[in-house]
């Protein structure tokens, strides 16, 4: 076996620390210990030192450039956040705080600080959905913040309510320190000098677009974004007449296939049945801001008589959505059986499910049957299983 590693001797800078009985022992051991050693061997020692590390010239540049130009980071001012690529902009009472850098690292270019909403702008968000009973596309337009956070602002602000309703605590300093830290997006009275925070149109990708597709056209064919729709659909060319219709009014078009999309053709068989893709106007999620761009070019000295028929198409679009999810509702209603006993405080609700090969598919799991769920075990109610929703409805 290896020789055994002998006890070090402790210097006399930590035995006043040590008790007496506990100093005599190491003190003791560690000279028995060396007796026993060749008288050639000396003991090592382990010296406890609280001497300062010597300053670097590092070190003598950072305390350099803290003392002079990193003096601007060193209190926070409110409403302003503070990175190192702006220490020559923080001065200047021109600079505000939307020119400002929103790139905190100087040696990485690519990472860009997303702006968040400041409290101001959370609150007028759900004044506007709460109080004033506006839709969530027409809150969206209005303050030029995509729909989905919409959603989700009046959301968090009502779970925000309940909690301060309930007593429980909120990480306000948090919440706070995080405003300081990055960009806000700050509410505007004027709708003019609001700025805008995020992409509000932006156009999702469909998995119709996924392949690419080399489609042959003659010259003298005028190729559309509805043709476009309809090669990656697999679905036959439109009519002449319903081409030239589309292309004189493309307004009308839109709204006939946001209004009405249970109308939208569809091709494919079976589970493979889907509709047709259609262009991309009518896929974005606010498909009138192009009709109004339209109009703003085509009838550039009817400033007002555009901003009514906007605002005309938006009322229509949101009336006929209402209709829509109430005619929804009430066939649920008809199709659920209600029966309530006397002397119960349960009511007991019945649906009639049609079991068939078109429902149920091929394998006997169609989503239009519940024997989809036969052999599938279901996660609904079992421990542990993340329950948070991954999406916002609309």
């Amino acid at each position: 076996m290896p020789p055994r590693i002998q006890t070090q001797r402790v210097s006399n800078s930590v035995l006043p620390y040590l008790s007496p009985n506990t100093s005599t022992f190491v003190s003791s051991s560690s000279s028995s210990s060396c007796t026993s050693l060749p008288s050639s061997t000396s003991c090592p020692r382990r010296t406890f030192s609280s001497t300062p590390a010597a300053q670097t010239r590092l070190r003598s540049h950072m305390f350099e450039w803290l003392n002079s130009e990193g003096r601007k980071l060193q209190y926070h001012e409110p409403n302003v956040y503070k990175y190192v690529t702006n220490l020559k902009d923080l001065g200047k009472d021109s600079m505000g705080p939307e020119q400002l850098s929103k790139r905190p690292f100087p040696l990485n270019q690519n990472f860009v600080s997303e702006p968040i909403l400041s409290e101001e702008m959370r609150a007028e968000i759900y004044k506007r959905v709460t109080q004033d009973k506006k839709s969530v596309r027409a809150v969206s337009i209005e303050l030029k913040v995509d729909m989905r956070r919409v959603a989700a602002v009046v959301r968090l602000m009502e779970m925000e309510k309940a909690w301060r309703s309930q007593g429980k605590p909120l990480a306000l300093p948090y919440a706070r320190a995080i405003q300081e830290m990055v960009p806000t997006t700050r509410y505007s009275s004027d709708p003019r000098d609001q700025r805008p925070h995020e992409s509000i149109n932006d156009l999702p990708v469909h998995r119709l677009t996924d392949p690419q597709i080399f489609y042959p056209v003659s010259e003298s064919r005028q190729f559309t974004r509805v043709d476009a729709g309809r090669v990656f659909s697999g679905a036959p060319r439109l009519p002449n007449s319903t081409v030239e219709e589309i292309a004189n009014d493309p307004s009308t078009a839109i709204s006939k296939a946001t209004q009405k999309p249970h109308l939208i053709e569809r091709v494919g068989k079976g589970e493979q049945e889907t509709q047709v893709l259609q262009p991309a106007d009518a896929r974005i999620p606010h498909p009138y801001l192009v009709a109004h761009e339209r109009d703003s070019i085509n009838k550039p000295n009817e400033r007002n008589e555009n901003i009514k028929r906007f605002a005309s198409r938006l009322q229509e679009e949101e009336r006929v959505g209402a209709e829509r999810k109430q005619a929804a509702e009430q066939r649920r209603e008809n199709r659920t059986q209600k029966v309530n006993p006397e002397d119960s405080r349960f009511e007991f609700r019945f649906t009639d499910v049609v079991v068939s090969k078109e429902t149920t598919g091929a394998d006997g799991r169609g989503y239009k049957a519940p024997g989809r769920r036969y052999g599938v075990p279901s996660y609904e109610r079992k421990k542990g299983q993340v329950k948070i929703p991954t999406r916002v409805n609309v």
